[in-house]
């Protein structure tokens, strides 16, 4: 049952469960139950080759050992898998084989591939600023050349920039800008739900769509397990806006469906955009009570860098697609804001690239602050280069402040963050809990000069396994903006000292410590 509290809706458990147990996901967890019982039945019919089988799976596991320490993969991932291939050869070594030699992945790869190949032409850098990077000697301008050389994304100068706090102010903004679409409305979101906020977004697309204004919507395929009807995407073409689903969650055993698009983005007319944490649901803005006060942060640009968006978007629309996109008329559109200080790169990470840019450019905010890096994230399971990269600052001075979830919305992952606390504490790293709920927001801040807004949390699915996007910002009014939120928000927060951890129940850290191990995998 629904409860009302304080004019909002507050889901209960109940209602939860129900909703779980009725829906596709149920049918596609059970069919995906079914289907593990008929390997594990399979491996039992071999039995009979038992010593056989399990002395050239032994060697397998050996040599595939072998192969991981000489791989470029990234040490946590190398420690998860060899565990289960040391210790479970057969297991293992068939769950190894699977990931690495799935089809799905290798055929992704290659068409994103091709289409960067293909549009990279539509964003070609701005000499005039690049040449002022030079010219300053400004201390972004390596980070500008690694994100337009290996992620194909340019530095723009002349754009707007809006911060928002809370959900509440970037839906009400974004109702205010889609009513003045002209020309294109463009929706890419990890997860839609149906609700006050979606609804009143879905009904000015349905008019803009009656109106002429070409509609895309687009949202990852977990959706359609726990959020939308089934085919709904088909609802919306009746509507007379164009769907799509992101790698639909088929229940069949496949890693290719490991990776979600974690993306939010929105652009209209290709003169603004949107990105940041925020989804397009009800909790996000507070109108339904899930994990207390749901805390998240956007951001919205207005001239010339929105190109950047619009490619992102137009280019995982056609990576599932082989039809023909005029990339040029939605490009056209950008304009440029009134003589805007500062640097914008937006930028995105996808999970088969080669590359690791989002935990890169993180990476460069900490190891280059003077003063402060401020992050506000919700989740934290950290790899050896971010955890040593974060204590290290701490180390020489740098005040390095961290702003997590009291009231967590999966107990695993909330568990494993924690586990870090220890050894970020002795360090000098300062840690935070919001203690009125929730929060979501993805953000980093330094220095008064860069700070990053996106949908790129501190785990290894944001940094490793999924398609995420992010803003950059250097020498940007905006900054102090998301400065001033990080302060503010910190107002609210409980202090995490060393005897507040250790008053944590045994069981929990003890429980953290052994997810750990295998947090690159979950």
């Amino acid at each position: 049952m629904n409860e009302k509290r304080n004019g909002r809706v507050r889901r209960t458990g109940k209602d939860l469960f129900l909703k779980l147990i009725f829906s596709r996901a149920m049918i596609s967890i059970l069919l995906l139950l079914l289907q593990i019982i008929l390997l594990f039945a399979t491996f039992r019919w071999m039995g009979r080759y038992w010593q056989g089988f399990l002395a050239g799976c032994t060697a397998l596991s050996v040599i595939l050992v072998v192969y991981i320490i000489n791989s470029d993969e990234n040490p946590a991932f190398k420690l998860a898998w060899m565990i289960p291939l040391c210790a479970f050869p057969i297991f293992g070594v068939a769950s190894y084989l699977f990931v690495k030699t799935n089809p799905g992945t290798h055929q992704m790869k290659e068409r994103l591939k091709k289409l960067k190949k293909d549009t990279e032409k539509y964003l070609r850098p701005d000499r005039e600023v690049l040449e002022t990077l030079e010219k300053e000697n400004s201390p972004v301008r390596d980070l500008s050349h690694y994100l337009l050389d290996y992620d194909h994304m340019p530095t723009y100068r002349d754009t707007d920039v809006h911060y928002f706090p809370e959900g509440e102010q970037f839906f009400l903004d974004v109702l205010q800008q889609l009513k003045r679409a002209e020309k294109f409305i463009f929706l890419e979101y990890f997860i839609i739900d149906n609700g006050r906020m979606w609804d009143s977004i879905l009904e000015i697309l349905e008019q803009k769509a009656k109106q002429g204004v070409e509609v895309r919507v687009m949202y990852d395929g977990m959706c359609s397990l726990f959020k939308l009807p089934y085919r709904y995407a088909d609802r919306l073409q009746e509507k007379g806006i164009r769907a799509r689903v992101f790698s639909r969650v088929i229940p069949l055993l496949s890693s290719h469906q490991n990776s979600r698009d974690h993306r939010k983005i929105l652009v209209i007319d290709g003169k603004t955009a949107y990105t940041g944490g925020v989804n397009l649901a009800d909790e996000y803005i507070n109108e339904i009570e899930l994990f207390g006060h749901w805390k998240d942060t956007a951001i919205r640009l207005d001239g010339a860098a929105v190109k950047s968006f619009t490619m992102m978007f137009l280019q995982m629309w056609n990576v599932s697609s082989g039809e023909k996109e005029s990339y040029g008329k939605y490009l056209a559109n950008s304009i440029k804001a009134r003589n805007t200080s500062g640097y914008v790169i937006p930028y995105n990470d996808d999970a088969i690239n080669d590359e690791y840019v989002a935990e890169g450019v993180y990476l460069n905010i900490i190891s280059k602050a003077k003063r402060y890096v401020h992050i506000t994230t919700p989740y934290l399971i950290l790899d050896y280069e971010m955890e040593n990269a974060l204590r290290f600052a701490a180390k020489r001075g740098v005040d390095v402040k961290l702003i997590l979830p009291h009231i967590p919305d999966k107990k695993i992952p909330f568990m494993i963050a924690r586990s870090h606390y220890e050894s970020l504490l002795q360090a000098g790293v300062k840690i935070y809990e919001y203690e009125p709920g929730f929060i979501h927001a993805k953000s980093f801040v330094s220095d008064d000069d860069r700070a990053v807004v996106g949908s790129i949390n501190l785990d290894f699915r944001s940094l490793f396994e999924h398609f995420e996007a992010a803003v950059f910002l250097y020498d940007h009014p905006v900054v102090s903006q998301i400065e001033a939120d990080f302060a503010h928000t910190l107002g609210k927060c409980i202090t995490v000292t060393e005897q507040y951890y250790r008053q944590i129940p045994l069981w929990q850290r003890t429980a953290g410590k052994i997810f750990r191990i295998f947090g690159s995998l979950m």
